[in-house]
């Protein structure tokens, strides 16, 4: 189903509901990011494909697949160049709007060890040199488990789910927790939106859910995934530079 976007700078379909409570719901812009409220908490929703939890000064992101295009060349497989850099280039941006301190990757970090291609690494070095007060944490996804955890060198540490912060539990596959909100990624969510010429233009989007929040996949080398909007869900399109509430 195709939705025209707002500007605004039961049971769920996994099986569980929970009290209005934990809903998220928009508020307004703050400094470049779209405000609003999940699990009684406020958040910061970036076009970058990233969010800020403010309490904690962390940035969260999902699926990153580093080295995914060199997987793909490695089997001869014509993809565009280029795609790690303009990645990296735009996690920094996203860290300097959020000033955050610490990083939260949920999942799926390194596509596959046939992406651990030396340029890839080289180029990941040299940005975590760039960074190198900040602290990340991974918390692994399917993807993670063929590939293997990054480089030591790197300095990312490596845990399985759920990993908790506040009234957060993070996860790479979106499953309800009782007691707590989750933040995943893995689905690689999207929404097609509709203009009043029949354009139709398919976007990746953040979803919030009242116990679940799915996190657009961060890589710019990857498709829509198998998100289902559900009646409840609130839905972030993210457009060009800007992040927008679809009803």
């Amino acid at each position: 189903m195709a939705h025209s976007p707002e500007r605004a700078s039961g049971s769920s379909r996994w099986g569980r509901h929970v009290s209005e409570g934990r809903y998220s719901r928009v508020i307004t812009h703050d400094g470049g990011g779209l405000e609003a409220e999940v699990a009684g908490e406020r958040v910061l929703l970036y076009a970058e494909r990233g969010m800020l939890l403010p309490r904690f000064n962390t940035a969260v992101v999902a699926d990153l697949h580093w080295g995914k295009a060199a997987t793909f060349r490695a089997l001869n497989i014509p993809v565009p160049t280029g795609t790690t850099a303009a990645d990296l280039a735009r996690l920094s941006r996203l860290l300097e709007r959020t000033g955050a301190d610490r990083l939260v990757v949920l999942g799926d970090l390194i596509h596959a060890r046939a992406g651990r291609q030396a340029d890839v690494l080289d180029a990941l070095h040299a940005w975590r040199d760039a960074h190198a007060a900040l602290e990340i944490v991974l918390v692994r996804g399917n993807h993670d488990a063929h590939a293997g955890d990054p480089p030591a060198s790197l300095r990312i540490e490596c845990v399985d789910g759920p990993w908790t912060l506040g009234p957060f539990t993070c996860e790479h596959e979106p499953e309800p927790q009782r007691g707590a909100y989750v933040l995943a990624g893995h689905l690689h969510p999207s929404v097609t939106l509709a203009g009043r010429a029949r354009q139709r233009e398919r976007l990746c989007c953040f979803a919030f859910g009242p116990d679940v929040g799915i996190l657009p996949a961060f890589a710019s080398f990857t498709g829509g995934g198998a998100y289902r909007r559900a009646d409840e869900d609130r839905i972030f399109a993210i457009v060009e530079d800007e992040v927008m509430r679809v009803p």
